[in-house]
């Protein structure tokens, strides 16, 4: 279990918002600061809490009665991919990966609108312009890349933001070329990460929250073996066994303070 944290001043709770993937309830989350010395000590110790990174602030959702949102990770040397997964991997071996200082590019902006678009039109990012998109990117204080997967003749087909934590990486966000159908970006992408981690010697892959009865967050729990986050330890997800989703105690699951 990661020790808890015990700088208390550093955290902070919004106040109640409309929840972004499941309808008719309210999300509040608690803050930290990553604008600190440090930054990268913090936020791996946060991360590996259930915490995720949006620009210099680290966050857990902290909901009145609900805990659907639910932290989940790959252990990257357990992985094994299913035949799905194994032809996403093969249909992409013609894309070059470059991992890039965290520098927001028109070329991105573009991607990243045409992905907005088609896949998430109605979500919370969809009003964001090359301004929003540049701040996301750029403003970090933690050790972040770009990563840009490109076709033979250079063309941009996907990004990942990506974070690197003590004990692996975390996949801020990702996004990809929605035309490229028969490629199954998304997919590639985290394949990609997975490897990336086992590549530097580090145990997990940090995939943020699962949320069951959320169909776009269905997709992380297809990578096995899965942990989650439950009654402050990470413990094996098992898809066929229900999931409590009521919030029990007023922080997120695993020790704060």
């Amino acid at each position: 279990m990661t020790p808890p944290l015990r700088n208390p001043q550093f955290f902070y709770t919004t106040t109640a918002q409309p929840c972004p993937y499941l309808p008719a309830r309210m999300e509040r989350k608690i803050l930290a600061d990553l604008a600190v010395p440090n930054a990268d000590t913090l936020h791996s110790r946060l991360s590996a809490t259930g915490f995720r990174r949006s620009h210099t602030l680290a966050y857990a959702p902290l909901c009145e009665g609900c805990s659907a949102c639910i932290p989940i990770r790959l252990p990257v040397a357990d992985f094994t991919p299913n035949r799905t997964q194994k032809r996403a991997w093969n249909r992409n071996t013609d894309l070059s990966a470059t991992l890039l200082p965290p520098t927001a590019t028109g070329e991105q902006y573009d991607l990243f609108r045409q992905y907005l678009n088609t896949r998430h039109a109605g979500g919370d990012m969809a009003n964001m312009g090359p301004r929003d998109y540049r701040i996301m990117v750029e403003e970090t204080t933690v050790d972040t890349q770009i990563i840009e997967f490109r076709t033979p003749d250079q063309k941009l087909v996907a990004v990942s933001l990506t974070d690197t934590l003590n004990d692996g990486l975390s996949a801020v966000y990702s996004f990809y070329d929605p035309q490229q159908t028969t490629r199954s970006l998304g997919v590639y992408a985290v394949l990609f990460l997975i490897h990336q981690t086992f590549l530097l010697g580090r145990p997990y892959l940090y995939l943020g929250y699962w949320i069951p009865g959320s169909p776009k967050m269905a997709y992380k729990s297809r990578f096995r073996p899965a942990e989650i986050l439950r009654h402050d330890a990470w413990r094996p997800l098992d898809p066929e066994q229900p999931v409590d989703t009521k919030r029990h105690g007023l922080f997120p699951d695993a020790p704060l303070f």
